[in-house]
């Protein structure tokens, strides 16, 4: 079963309003603060996009994109992003068919060479919690979690975020739904700890009752203030929900193709 609930080191760096050097492992690293400060910064940089002016904001940088696992808008908006404000990436897709880490190189070590290359690391990885040993192998540049195994999606959750901030203009007093695998969904798991950070909202969650939260999950982001309503069939979604959120059947999170068609199966 996935548990989501303890993979951020005790040691790791909130932010607390100043983002330098920092690595984005989780979302509990941010407060309301912290988010609100991306959101300006994220309206900047959508009127550099928006309007073609060249960045020179990462002029002379390298950020390595090391993905473990196949992707392509998480990949794609990082590498354009990183482009847009005036740098340069290093691509590295599908690491374990490597040579180094074919013949046996560690993933700390894996970790350490690239962070020789680049002034920053994105990492997409299938095993929750390597985000954080990757942030601990890493001693002069920051980590950035893009994804970890079913544990969490921090850059996804900060755009959800963003998305849903500038629909209603407030993060507070909102009822949602988020839908299909809660269990193995990472985005869905950051965003409850996102939603959590602001007072009265309530969350409907809709899935096969095989892919809930864990007990132990369930309790931790109710402890968190957030009021979570699990349903297990569309017509008990409530007609108040303000935005919905609908996730995958995670398949590569299955131990075989019967588990995952039963899961899908439950979901029609």
């Amino acid at each position: 079963m996935s548990q989501v609930t303890s993979y951020l080191h005790k040691d790791m760096m909130t932010i607390n309003t100043d983002f330098v050097g920092k690595d984005i492992i989780s979302l509990d690293q941010f407060s309301a603060q912290d988010l609100y400060r991306v959101f300006d910064l994220t309206q900047e940089m959508k009127w550099i996009a928006t309007n073609n002016v060249p960045s020179q904001t990462l002029a002379g940088m390298v950020v390595s994109l090391l993905f473990f696992e196949p992707s392509s808008r998480t990949f794609s908006s990082f590498a354009a992003a990183v482009k847009r404000l005036g740098g340069q990436t290093l691509d590295v897709l599908n690491p374990e068919t490597a040579a180094s880490i074919y013949k046996g190189e560690t993933f700390e070590d894996t970790i350490r060479v690239l962070e020789a290359y680049s002034d920053a690391l994105v990492l997409r990885h299938p095993m929750a919690g390597t985000a954080s040993i990757a942030a601990e192998a890493a001693e002069f540049i920051p980590i950035v979690n893009a994804g970890d195994g079913a544990n969490e999606h921090p850059t996804q959750t900060l755009l959800d975020l963003y998305t849903v901030h500038e629909h209603f203009g407030r993060l507070d007093n909102l009822t949602g739904l988020l839908a299909g695998d809660p269990l193995h969904s990472r985005t869905l798991h950051s965003l409850l700890r996102g939603l959590s950070l602001f007072a009265g909202n309530t969350v409907y969650i809709l899935s096969p009752e095989q892919l809930r939260l864990t007990h132990d999950d369930f309790r931790y982001f109710r402890s968190r203030g957030l009021k979570i309503i699990e349903i297990s069939n569309e017509k008990d979604i409530p007609r108040d929900c303000q935005f919905w959120y609908w996730t995958r059947i995670q398949k590569e999170r299955f131990a075989t193709q019967q588990a995952y068609n039963e899961a899908v199966a439950q979901t029609s």
